[in-house]
């Protein structure tokens, strides 16, 4: 499958995946994700020769990825027989790194065509199930198994959803479930409204969709949902310990500007 084959924001998956890979080329890597490394070389045997640059999505996203991953552990360590349900999986090898036991159900949804994508770059595994269809297609609750604890992973998501469309997602998979963790990235209302001019996401034809003040107001929309916190991110300690003197420099500069701190955050909730 071509890049050409896959539209808007399903394309975004490409520079993601590229600084996993090269994030795993570092002498100290932040995530350290070999999965992504293969499953880059074959989408781009070149991929690692112009560096990270200064993509917004670069180092970042790494960042983002530890910060759920730790989260999931965390969860998974406490709750053994839970679903985990990664929501937008891309090609992220969460699963490979996580490697929870066999107690756990593990979903990945995306759009079909990343998930046929995935058939060819990664392998199977027991108790992982593929699903391909959009998220605000709710039906895809109807497959997968209830009555147990629930951990919601989704990873670079909500800010291309309506706020429509995340209220229904969070508030259904509340429903659904008896207890269980939501974790997920949010960008801030200015990053949102203006995203129709940011160079990266206009290079992959999208944009944002939603953006919030306080994403801790989110738990008003369920009367059993929590705020519990969140994790940095573009001012994240581990970014600035092991990222190359360029990208420090790069986020130090961008988070001097009022706001830059805090444009994106990861948070969590509980229910």
């Amino acid at each position: 499958m071509e890049d050409a084959d896959l539209v808007g924001v399903q394309k975004t998956l490409s520079p993601v995946l590229r600084a996993k890979a090269l994030d795993n080329r570092l002498p100290d890597p932040i995530l350290g994700d070999e999965y992504a490394e293969q499953a880059m070389r074959r989408l781009d045997p070149g991929y690692d020769k112009r560096g990270f640059g200064t993509s917004q999505l670069g180092l970042a996203a790494v960042v983002r990825a530890k910060a759920h991953d730790d989260w999931a552990r965390s969860f998974l360590a406490d709750h053994p027989g839970a679903v985990v349900l990664h929501l937008g999986c891309g090609l992220d090898a969460r699963v490979y790194r996580i490697d929870p036991p066999a107690t756990v159900d593990w979903y990945d949804l995306d759009y079909p065509a990343i998930i046929e994508l995935r058939h060819q770059f990664l392998p199977p595994r027991e108790h992982y199930t593929l699903i391909g269809s959009s998220v605000t297609d709710l039906t895809w609750l109807d497959r997968v198994p209830h009555g147990r604890p629930v951990l919601m992973i989704a990873e670079g998501l909500v800010p291309y959803l309506s706020e429509t469309d995340v209220r229904r997602l969070l508030t259904g998979v509340v429903d659904a479930f008896p207890t269980g963790q939501l974790q997920f990235d949010t960008v801030s209302v200015w990053a949102w409204r203006t995203s129709k001019w940011d160079p990266t996401l206009r290079r992959y034809g999208t944009r944002f969709h939603c953006g919030f003040a306080d994403p801790a107001a989110l738990a008003d929309w369920h009367p059993r949902l929590e705020y519990v916190d969140e994790a940095p991110m573009n001012d994240s300690p581990v970014l600035m310990a092991k990222a190359p003197a360029n990208v420090r420099r790069l986020y130090r500069l961008m988070n001097l500007l009022p706001g830059m701190k805090r444009s994106s955050r990861i948070v969590r909730f509980r229910f």
